[in-house]
Formats: C-alpha cells, structure tokens, sequence
C-alpha cells in the first residue's frame, strides 16, 4: 500500500509539474542546430543554477496565489549561451507571486554548445570575445522570436489565466535584457508589450535602434559599476526613450557589479525589485492585493 501511495505521489507530482511547463511554437533554422541535449546544472562558475542549449523554447509558470491579473515574462540572462535560471528566474518569478503578479520565466534558444556552456563562454571571454559574437549572432534573432511568442501565448491565454491582456510586462537581464529589447524593437500591436524592465541590459549586441512610435513604458536597472560596460548604454536606453517623450525611469546603482539578480550583496541595488514594484504601482500597471 505505502509503494502504491508513493508511486501515486511522484506521479501527481510530475503531472503538476508538467503542467507549469509550456512549449511555444516556433519556426526551425536550419542554419541553428543543437547536437548536445538541454541540461540544467548547478555552475561552479556562476555559482548559481543554469540552462544551457536550449532548443525548444518553453514558460515556465508560476500562478500567483491572489492573481491581481498583472503579468510579467522574466528572460533570465547569460550571454544567450546559458541561462542564470533561479536568480534572474524563477526567485524573481516567486517574488512577483507574492505581489499578486503571474510570471513565466522564458527559456528562450540558446548558442548550441558543449555539455557545459558556462566553461565555454567564459574560456571564450578570457581567449577569443569575437567569437562569443559570431556564435551569437545567427541566435538572437531566434531568441527574440521566443520572446515574441511568449508574449503571443499569454495574451492569448489571458482570460483562462485571470489575467489582463494589457498588464503584460516583460523583464529581462542581460543577454534577456537584449531579448526584451529585441521584442520592444519588432513587436506588433498583437505582441507588445504593455511594459519593460530591462536589467543591466546587454545593449551593443543590438547593434543600432530607433525608439518605436509606440514604445511601451520603460524602466532601466543597472550599476555604474558594471564590469561588461553596460551602465553607459543603459544610461543611452533611457535618454533615448526620454528624448523621444516616452514614458520612462531609471535606477542606476553606484554599485552592483554584474549578474546582480537575486543575490543578496548587502548593497543598495538589492532593493531593485521592489523599486521595480514601487514603479509599477505608481504606473498602475499592477495594484496591491488584500492579505
């Protein structure tokens, strides 16, 4: 009887946790192919959990308890060679939970590499930079098709979800900063979205960018330390959206390093979430939910 109970729970376990999974559609690139399976893996490197070769892009969702019907599409970063899954994910997805706000962290497609695509880009880093450049670019285009999708699939799916079709956000860091940036640059008016966060946001990968006519509301998160060099261009993301007159805001931290996420570093940039939240009261893109 213990063994039936046992196997029925690992059973009712894997089913919800299919259920918090969702595939996107998308179209293949023959030019892109993944010959090492997706792994997920804790890197000694990033001293943190990752993804990498990702090959089928997914959402992973996470319900709030008292959905208040905002929701917000996290794209982890990582140098679109891997993705700092928990904390430029899903521990930012659980903190939007306890805000009433719906998350879905993107697994978008990632640079096919070997079993372990943390070493790579940083042997690559250290060695050859160019080439994290080449092996990037035919990529991001499929990643910001992922993010578009995303957006597709939440405001489609809105109304079974209590949610509403224009309170969609999208928060992305680095290398998923330059996704988010990405979707804002070739979005439709069907997969827009209502507003962005873009943190520390991996800006010269786009290369040159015009502001869109209907630039959805901004706000920009960064360090002026930051080690990549992204505190400038993120300064140049907000004065570009400012000296257009769209609706824009910025916290640049004096310290924070890089890949700052959810990490408790004793600084002030630790609060960058809930500025985040404080922003998006003010913005009424969310709203406080009663406990």
């Amino acid at each position: 009887m213990k063994k039936i109970i046992l196997v029925t729970c690992i059973f009712i376990s894997m089913n919800v946790l299919a259920q918090k999974m969702v595939d996107l559609p998308f179209e293949i690139n023959a030019d892109v192919t993944w010959s090492t399976a997706e792994r997920e893996y804790y890197s000694d490197i990033w001293e943190n959990e990752v993804v990498t070769n990702v090959a089928v892009p997914r959402l992973e969702v996470f319900e709030a308890d008292q959905p208040n019907g905002t929701s917000v599409i996290v794209a982890p970063g990582g140098g679109l060679y891997g993705l700092s899954i928990e904390s430029e994910g899903r521990q930012v997805a659980k903190w939007l939970n306890k805000k009433g706000i719906t998350a879905f962290v993107l697994k978008y497609r990632l640079v096919p590499t070997g079993i372990d695509g943390i070493k790579e880009i940083t042997d690559e880093g250290a060695t050859n930079p160019a080439k994290i450049g080449e092996r990037v670019t035919p990529v991001l285009p499929l990643s910001i098709a992922d993010g578009l999708s995303a957006i597709t699939y939440v405001r489609t799916n809105a109304s079974n979800m209590k949610l509403d079709p224009n309170k969609i956000g999208f928060m992305g860091f680095s290398a998923g900063g330059a996704v988010t940036m990405g979707v804002t640059f070739n979005a439709t008016e069907n997969n827009r979205p209502n507003f962005i966060v873009p943190v520390y946001p991996w800006m010269t990968v786009l290369g040159e960018y015009s502001v869109p006519q209907d630039a959805p509301p901004m706000l920009v998160i960064c360090a002026s330390d930051d080690p990549l060099g992204l505190a400038k261009p993120s300064a140049d993301l907000y004065s570009a959206w400012l000296t257009n007159g769209k609706n824009t805001a910025m916290h640049m931290y004096s310290k924070g390093g890089h890949g700052f996420g959810m990490k408790t570093q004793n600084l002030a940039s630790d609060n960058w979430i809930s500025q985040v939240y404080q922003w998006a009261l003010t913005e009424k893109f969310t709203e406080t939910i009663n406990k």
